[in-house]
């Protein structure tokens, strides 16, 4: 019990940790742990959210369902930027070369406020005709098009939120995107029942972004006074083409992997749309639920992604692969047991978060269907941050291209649509269509280009 103890209070200990030597095992408990617990943070955030919104109705859940459906391109470009500087700090840290992993780190920021700027001001302008596309009714769109405007307009929380998480995961520092993501929900979670008291759902909104606007100012904190090997100066600002256009080489293939699979999740939502607000709002409290218990095993699989990086820029890529496969076991064990839960207490746990009886019959066929490829899902996610962490983005990139766009989204249409299945052909195709993406992604790995990628 005393080691378990001393291993937990190292990985949470704030230090940076050297994953190229030692036991496997250990390096990936050590990086798993506070990035687990970093997204089971992300998780209650996500359910705690819809739990409040649920509170006031289920027009209040599909807006805000409809609304991060279209958010995903933000989180995609968050995510692409943020996998980009994890591959690429990773490296630099794994070769020794702390300048250069700080100098990268400063660019990556640049690059984040110049796309945000953009997102931000589209996303706020045509908040109602984003709503309305996406298949919310006359009366969604008048109600909620001041939360969609909120949203959008103060996306750079998001995108820095994530971002510099990535930096500190590349870094071997995953404990302190533990605590800022902690501080970012942890705040919204306190000021969501608040503010949606006084402001209704536009404060649910607000709830968020000055949570996680909290969390950003933890982040900029320690990169402005880290004692560990990234160390932000004002010279590194400087724009360098050199570093910019290698971390858009990576980033925009990881930001279309992203992109490709939010845009599958968007055509769900509109295909959802189809059977009305009670079927989006079924679908959505599906979905928040599902994605409560798959972001702590994302976080098994962000360890894999620095694990790789910083092996391979020890040149050690056989450790690498030996790590990836160690947390792919984990995560495996880990998302049946999951599984188990779903087929034998989907009931409960959605009635806990919904009580409208004909949202809830929706979102429990949702969670017993998809949980049955858990199994599958959690080796994918790991071999495809195994990728990403290498900086071979495009791999998992054309996997996503060909699995989403061209096999699940036209499969759900015909299941739901066609055959008249409804929400059951969507879950689904989503079934179908993850558990592919897992074999695909298996086979090109035991293949191993990914180790001969240069960042």
């Amino acid at each position: 019990m005393s080691d378990v103890i001393k291993v937990i209070r190292q990985a949470l200990s704030g230090h940076q940790q050297d994953y190229t030597s030692g036991s496997i095992r250990r390096a990936v408990v050590l990086a798993s742990i506070p990035m687990i617990l970093e997204m089971c943070m992300e998780s209650v955030f996500a359910l705690v959210d819809v739990f409040f919104v649920g509170r006031i109705g289920k027009e209040a859940v599909a807006t805000v369902g409809l609304t991060e459906s279209v958010l995903a391109i933000v989180y995609s470009l968050a995510m692409g930027l943020g996998m980009a500087a994890t591959a690429m700090v990773a490296r630099r840290i794994g070769e020794k070369n702390e300048s250069e992993a700080s100098h990268t780190s400063a660019q990556s920021i640049v690059i984040a406020l110049v796309l945000t700027l953009v997102v931000s001001l589209s996303g706020a302008l045509l908040a109602p005709k984003i709503l309305e596309v996406m298949g919310g009714s006359a009366q969604m769109v008048a109600t909620g098009a001041i939360y969609t405007r909120i949203v959008f307009s103060t996306s750079i929380v998001i995108m820095l939120l994530f971002l510099i998480n990535g930096i500190f995961r590349g870094a071997g520092n995953a404990s302190i995107a533990m605590w800022s993501l902690w501080l970012a929900n942890g705040c919204n979670i306190v000021l969501c029942p608040i503010l949606i008291h006084f402001y209704g759902l536009p404060g649910a909104a607000m709830a968020t972004a000055i949570g996680r606007g909290i969390g950003v100012c933890y982040q900029l904190f320690h990169l402005v006074k880290s004692k560990g090997p990234i160390k932000i100066i004002r010279r590194y600002f400087t724009p360098d083409k050199t570093i910019i256009r290698n971390m858009l080489k990576i980033a925009w293939t990881g930001t279309m992997q992203f992109l490709v699979a939010s845009a599958s999740w968007i055509a769900m939502a509109r295909i959802i749309a189809q059977f009305h607000d009670t079927a989006i709002a079924g679908y959505q409290v599906a979905i928040r639920i599902l994605i409560f218990f798959i972001l702590p095993a994302w976080g098994m699989s962000n360890a894999a992604a620095t694990l790789v990086g910083q092996n391979l820029g020890a040149k050690q890529p056989d450790r690498a692969e030996a790590s990836v496969r160690t947390a792919a076991f984990y995560n495996a064990v880990f998302m049946l047991m999951v599984s188990v839960l779903f087929l034998l207490g989907a009931e409960p746990i959605v009635h806990f978060i919904n009580r409208d009886p004909d949202v809830s019959a929706i979102a429990i066929q949702g969670l017993r269907i998809v949980s049955l490829g858990y199994v599958f899902y959690g080796v994918g996610m790991v071999l495809t941050n195994a990728f990403n962490g290498a900086g071979d983005t495009r791999t998992p990139m054309i996997i996503s291209l060909f699995v989403f766009w061209t096999f699940q989204i036209p499969l759900a249409w015909y299941l739901a649509i066609h055959l008249g299945l409804g929400p059951r052909g969507v879950f689904t195709a989503v079934l179908t269509a993850e558990s592919s993406l897992t074999i695909v992604s298996f086979f090109l790995f035991r293949r191993g280009n990914w180790k001969k990628i240069g960042v």
